[in-house]
């Protein structure tokens, strides 16, 4: 690891206490030019003694603004301290987790993962444009029928056909007859320009899917691409779980990566991550951002500093070794529950290194389906599974409950609805006791 570590309690608030001091002070600097001040000290009191001992509050009350992209160039001096723990967070997710180079990209802290994968998107129609001289008709985008709706959403904005391809249904392996037609098919109505969106944990599944499908097929029909991972769920599981995956920037077919922090690192809701390879973020450069400082290359603009910082604490307080630790607990629960199933006799699908678990939705039972709130494929008619992700509040003593319940198809009568309630977070399963 070359940018990670654990670090002591007093060395993580030390380091947010400097970076603060480096960001302007609304309360002590004379600061005229900014649209921007501390959070209104009506409501949120900066003298709270709580907040000496809680960095991440003091962040928030600081109230930086991350407007821009840090990696790309310095952006609003008047916050440089906490820019740079962006910086920080940034190498090591880019470097010590996927494996790029040092200063070989370029990426920011976004609000979610959907702005991520739009961001992605954004870039590469950019590129094509700019560099290939493509016009908007001739630029696909080319993902599977389990990609997260924010693929759809960003080609409905940025005027992009989508093709979806179809996967196996129990495997979820992409159907490749199927995306070696849609490929021919795309090509003879003019399609020369790619976009592949492949997934590292699908959002209802947990499945990874196979770039080098996507990339093989694509080079045989002499077509161009650029390939996104959304690693959104997976990206803070799998390449701890697989320590063999190539889904990283070691695989030079791969240009850019979404990660979300508010999935399994527990971060504030509102953390997501998109890093790039060098030489592509320029591609979405407002020029007519004219009174930032670098411009801005973002979708959103402003953004809150507070984000960087909670990623920058959740990481440093484990460390590489303390998060595999952690991952690893993980692996075993949902390998427990797998066992239980297989038991059972009760079809599901979990991708072997993920800690999602999909199972057929015959084989739940409304009450327990509620009792437990499992999420479905579809809230509407027609649905074919239910999930069950197993986080880090999912003990396996509750799992026991579940699959007891299970076992006799109904509640049990010493266990009556009541005891059991739910909450559904970010579509994740949440087990109250």
């Amino acid at each position: 690891m070359l940018y990670w570590k654990k670090l002591p309690v007093a060395n993580r608030a030390e380091r947010i206490h400097r970076a603060l001091s480096e960001n302007v002070n609304f309360s002590t600097d004379t600061t005229f030019g900014y649209p921007a001040s501390r959070l209104d000290d009506r409501v949120f009191n900066e003298d709270a003694p709580f907040l000496k001992d809680a960095p991440i509050l003091q962040t928030f009350a600081a109230n930086p603004n991350h407007i821009g992209c840090h990696t790309y160039n310095d952006g609003e001096s008047a916050f440089k301290g906490t820019q740079q723990i962006e910086r920080e967070v940034l190498n090591v997710i880019a470097c010590d987790i996927f494996k790029a180079a040092p200063d070989s990209f370029d990426g920011y802290i976004a609000p979610g993962g959907t702005e991520a994968n739009i961001e992605a998107l954004w870039i590469y129609r950019n590129y094509f444009i700019k560099h290939h001289n493509a016009q908007p008709h001739e630029i696909a985008v080319i993902a599977t029928e389990d990609t997260h709706y924010s693929v759809p959403k960003g080609c409905n904005l940025l005027m992009l056909d989508r093709l979806s391809v179809p996967v196996h249904f129990m495997s979820r392996y992409i159907d490749e007859m199927a995306l070696e037609s849609i490929i021919v098919a795309a090509k003879a109505g003019g399609k020369k320009y790619f976009i592949v969106v492949a997934n590292m944990g699908t959002t209802m599944f947990g499945s990874v899917e196979d770039t080098e499908l996507y990339t093989m097929l694509l080079e045989r029909y002499d077509l161009q691409y650029k390939l996104h991972v959304d690693a959104a769920y997976g990206g803070f599981v799998y390449p701890f779980s697989n320590q063999g995956s190539h889904l990283n920037f070691e695989n030079p077919k791969i240009s850019s990566i979404t990660i979300d922090a508010h999935k399994m690192l527990q971060a504030p809701y509102g953390t997501g991550i998109f890093i790039c390879r060098k030489g592509l973020m320029e591609n979405v450069l407002t020029a007519e951002a004219e009174y930032v400082a670098g411009m801005d290359l973002t979708l959103c603009g402003s953004r809150s500093g507070c984000n960087a910082v909670a990623v920058w604490m959740i990481l440093f307080t484990y460390g590489p070794h303390g998060w595999q630790e952690k991952v690893n607990v993980l692996q075993m629960r949902t390998d427990w529950l797998c066992k239980k199933l297989d038991e059972l006799g009760i079809e599901y699908f979990r991708e072997p290194y993920m800690n999602i678990v999909a199972i057929r939705e015959h084989y739940i039972p409304e009450d327990i389906a509620h009792a437990f709130t499992l999420v479905p494929q579809k809230h509407s008619e027609g649905n074919l599974w239910y999930k069950i992700v197993v986080m880090d509040h999912v003990e396996t003593e509750h799992l026991a409950h579940f699959t007891e319940a299970l076992k006799n198809r109904h509640l049990p009568a010493d266990s009556p609805p009541a005891k059991y309630t739910g909450i559904i977070k970010n579509n994740s399963v949440f087990v109250r006791f």
